[in-house]
């Protein structure tokens, strides 16, 4: 295959690893990476160890709600206020990515990436899901600006598929592929159930359930550790979006940080039913998330119950070992579902797939 150019799009937790793990697969080059106050540009790729020792505990994690519509609409993978300040951990007078030598302010670090969009393959968006329609809206500016590639985020609310789904002819006419929930769920067990379904005739039920031990560390996933909290049944996004960094703390001590979800609106449930597997309403998503221990809480595990052609009723079993880390099971299938989905584009195959439509038809 030939070489693939990237850029990664925020540059908290999601963004940084996805960048660290870029390294170990062949093909990729990350050739920009940006948060909402600067961007780091090189068309012959980034020294990505430089980029990370550098913003290395001096990552933006501001929230931002404009979606991408304005100048400055870029952050981390999530955020919220630290210290009563304005949601940075600050080591040194340069916030998050322009902390490298690579680096410059910018007020439209999106817009740069766009106007560079014929040299760059696709796009890693490692974006917050604080607002609904954040993504998608990110999205626009990449069809408004003329960009031609793959677009892929991580997103895991159930209701954002739809908005991505609206855009679909848009996607078409510009020659975008836009890969949707493409990290570890959404994303690698959504396709492991998909290809555990492979042995069924009819899919009566899959229910997956994931476990993480936060091993890449708590301080570099504040963002995903917010997003989580609104799965939990006393909050939603927007009451989880207004939580302080002591709020969370307290929220965290209390449950002697660990977290425990149920029926959680993943997007799993939509994107096998788009894939013909089964019914949206089959699909439970539920885990245990420990943000003081990097060993994993339990087992990561995709039960998928069904008939075979030969009238018997069974359960194929897929399981995460307990030593990949949040980081590896997220990053590992995002860039290599971003390697499919630039595969699909450069055929000549646009619009909107979820990682379930990259596995073998059910």
């Amino acid at each position: 295959m030939d070489e693939i150019t990237f850029a990664v799009l925020g540059t908290g937790g999601i963004g940084r690893r996805a960048l660290e793990v870029s390294q170990h697969k062949e093909t990729l080059t990350p050739v920009a990476a940006c948060d909402r106050r600067g961007i780091a540009l090189d068309a012959d790729g980034l020294d990505v160890d430089e980029l990370l020792a550098a913003t290395e505990g001096n990552i933006d994690n501001e929230v931002a709600t404009d979606g991408g519509a304005g100048t400055a609409a870029v952050d981390g993978d999530g955020g919220g206020n630290e210290d009563g300040g304005d949601g940075v951990k600050q080591h040194g007078e340069d916030r998050g990515v322009v902390a490298s030598d690579q680096a410059r302010p910018s007020e439209d670090p999106i817009g740069e990436i766009v106007d560079r969009g014929d040299r760059i393959d696709a796009v890693l968006l490692a974006l917050p899901n604080y607002e609904h329609d954040f993504i998608p809206r990110t999205a626009d500016r990449f069809v408004e600006g003329g960009y031609s590639g793959v677009l892929i985020d991580v997103l895991k609310r159930s209701r954002v598929i739809d908005m991505l789904d609206d855009r679909r002819a848009a996607f078409e006419d510009a020659g975008i592929t836009f890969v949707c929930g493409a990290g570890a769920t959404p994303g690698l067990l959504t396709g492991a159930a998909a290809l555990a379904a492979q042995s069924f005739v009819e899919v009566e039920s899959v229910d997956i359930w994931w476990g993480v031990g936060l091993k890449s560390g708590y301080e570099d996933n504040r963002g995903t550790v917010r997003e989580d909290i609104a799965h939990l049944p006393e909050y939603d996004i927007e009451t989880a979006r207004d939580l302080s960094a002591d709020e969370i703390e307290r929220l965290i001590d209390e449950r002697d940080g660990v977290l425990e979800f149920e029926d959680m609106e993943h997007a799993d449930d939509v994107l096998l039913e788009r894939a013909g597997v089964c019914d949206a309403e089959d699909v439970t998503v539920g885990g245990i998330l420990d943000v003081r221990d990097d060993e994993k809480p339990t087992t990561t595990t995709v039960r998928v119950t069904g008939t075979t052609f030969d009238g018997e009723t069974a359960t194929n079993v897929f399981q995460l070992g307990d030593e990949t880390s949040m980081a590896a099971n997220v990053n590992g299938p995002a860039l290599g579902y971003l390697k499919a989905g630039v595969r699909r584009n450069r055929a000549g195959e646009y619009g909107v797939v979820g990682p379930a439509e990259l596995m073998p038809g059910f």
